[in-house]
């Protein structure tokens, strides 16, 4: 499937603004706080939250109680904690055991039934991908068999009174022998998309007998890493094994198979042109110049040693050599949630930031901004502080934290270490929400703008005006953010004239009036624009 740029920066500054359906400037009446601990009333409307929260949410009200740090309350939520985890490993629910588990340990509250191995264990057993495999292929044509080819059936469309057949070809490719396979979410869309209320039925077709439709179920999707797990009723011949992305590094010679245009069967070679292109909200992807085209999306990149090292997902059409493809580590990492069912949530903390470097050294993730009422706010985290460990596992950049937080499922509290404002260590609780679909619709929704243009336009605005409440200054420009690639600098001058919404491209304009240093400090009418979604989010 061709790779769309229909959301390109620049096409969106050349739109007229007064033509965008939208919602004009509104500011939060007050913004979320945190919590006195010190007012009494406080602390006794929050226990009470903790305790309604004890059933439905019970690790969002151990952090909360750990927050409050009352231990007869901090007891309670471990107790109530340790025997939900009890009963969970007891109806066999290893996905919601494993997550539990994770969290008593990092409280340093140990179950003394069951070791993490025999958890890991039983949680690990039944998930595609991670067993042992004995239809492991010797061949390029055993690879070719263990792909399929997607078929989605999407009835009739009429095209200028003439009615055609509406078919979505991808690829796939099998992980397991019990008949799970991989493809790209993009391809299945119909199948599971609420907005799409149209007849749509899928199927699967192998490359030995391309005439028959398997009839196939799709089991757990992603739209934000573009990935999706199906199921067939029948064992395959060949099954192809999960290698290790972090193995590649440039030049180095892959193959790409799938349906190309209809073609089953196809095999394409070139080598990683890249492997950090920023095109999706979490993580990077690989860069390829092996020949794709669509019908090539969800199928296998697969090295020399005929392991898979990335998903294909998009070509640029007409460019030849601009093609893309999900690194396998992603895949490795979510499988779990995949396998849970659904669509799956990933989880984040509530705050924006980008790799903070010592010179051309990776030293941790630097927040930049943090949203009112998130969980990283009410674990006192602020902007300048740089996340360095979490779970034990060392953070150097921001892919380190979106690459952990993939494996995790909201509601999940880890440990975490960083560096406060005066490069001091602190440790803390980190807990996990559910990351919202449009962060930042919902910072600016949450937050006052002279805040929110930090992580919607990358510059902190301070008030300049006492008769103006919508005058301010430039106090700092993010390095990379729309404001340093547009030329502003500290202490140019920027009236916000109106910020509005266009939902159905999913996108925020703010219209303002600037002053800018490099520009002679000329007034200036401008329109800055910014995605729902960005990569900077964690």
């Amino acid at each position: 499937m061709s790779f769309k740029s229909g959301r390109c920066f620049f096409l969106f500054l050349l739109l007229a603004f007064l033509f965008i359906s939208c919602n004009s400037l509104k500011q939060p009446r007050e913004v979320a706080q945190p919590l006195n601990y010190s007012d009494k009333d406080v602390v006794n409307i929050e226990i009470e939250r903790i305790n309604n929260m004890l059933q439905s949410e019970p690790v969002r009200a151990l952090w909360r109680a750990l927050l409050l740090g009352q231990e007869d309350v901090i007891e309670r939520c471990k107790n109530t904690l340790m025997l939900l985890f009890e009963n969970s490993m007891e109806e066999k629910d290893y996905f919601t055991a494993k997550k539990y588990y994770k969290t008593l340990i990092t409280v340093g509250c140990k179950p003394e039934k069951y070791s993490s191995q025999e958890v890991e264990k039983l949680y690990s057993q039944t998930i595609p991908g991670f067993q042992k495999n004995n239809k492991a292929p010797k061949s390029i044509a055993d690879c070719m068999n263990a792909t399929v080819t997607i078929w989605v059936d999407r009835g009739i469309k009429i095209v200028n009174g003439a009615g055609y057949a509406d078919v979505v070809l991808g690829s796939g490719f099998f992980i397991d022998e019990r008949g799970y396979l991989i493809t790209n979410y993009h391809v299945i869309d119909s199948m599971v998309n609420p907005k799409y209320e149209g007849y749509s039925r899928l199927y699967i077709k192998l490359l030995s007998d391309p005439d028959t439709k398997i009839p196939a179920k799709v089991i757990g999707y992603d739209p934000v890493l573009d990935l999706a797990l199906l199921k067939v009723e029948i064992k395959p011949e060949f099954v192809l094994n999960l290698g290790s992305s972090k193995d590649l590094n440039l030049g180095d010679k892959v193959s790409a198979i799938g349906t190309p245009v209809g073609l089953e069967g196809t095999l394409t070679s070139g080598i990683i042109s890249s492997t950090e292109r920023k095109l999706f909200t979490l993580g990077n992807v690989f860069q390829i110049d092996a020949a794709i085209n669509s019908g090539n999306s969800g199928g296998p990149l697969i090295d020399q040693n005929m392991k898979v090292q990335a998903i294909v997902f998009a070509g640029i059409a007409q460019h030849q050599g601009l093609n893309f493809a999900i690194p396998v580590e992603y895949l490795r990492q979510e499988l779990n949630l995949l396998y849970k069912g659904d669509e799956v949530q990933h989880a984040w903390i509530g705050a924006f930031g980008n790799t903070k470097r010592l010179g051309n050294k990776k030293v941790g993730l630097e927040v930049q901004y943090v949203l009112p009422g998130g969980p990283a706010s009410m674990s006192g985290f602020k902007p300048g502080y740089v996340i360095t460990q979490v779970d034990g596992y060392n953070i150097t950049c921001l892919e380190d934290f979106q690459y952990l937080m993939m494996a995790y499922d909201p509601e999940t509290l880890l440990s975490c270490k960083y560096l406060d404002d005066k490069e001091k260590e602190v440790q803390a609780f980190l807990y996990l929400d559910t990351r919202p679909k449009s962060p930042s619709l919902v910072a600016y929704e949450s937050d006052f703008a002279s805040n929110v243009f930090v992580p919607l336009f990358g510059m902190k605005l301070v008030a300049s005006s006492t008769l103006s409440k919508n005058s301010y200054t430039i106090e700092s420009v993010i390095k990379g953010g729309v404001a340093d690639q547009m030329n502003f600098s500290e202490f140019d001058i920027v009236q916000i004239k109106d910020i509005k919404l266009d939902k159905e491209n999913e996108y925020i304009f703010a219209q303002i009036m600037t002053r800018r240093r490099k520009k002679g400090f000329l007034d200036i009418s401008m329109v800055l624009s910014t995605a729902y979604d960005s990569p900077y989010y964690f």
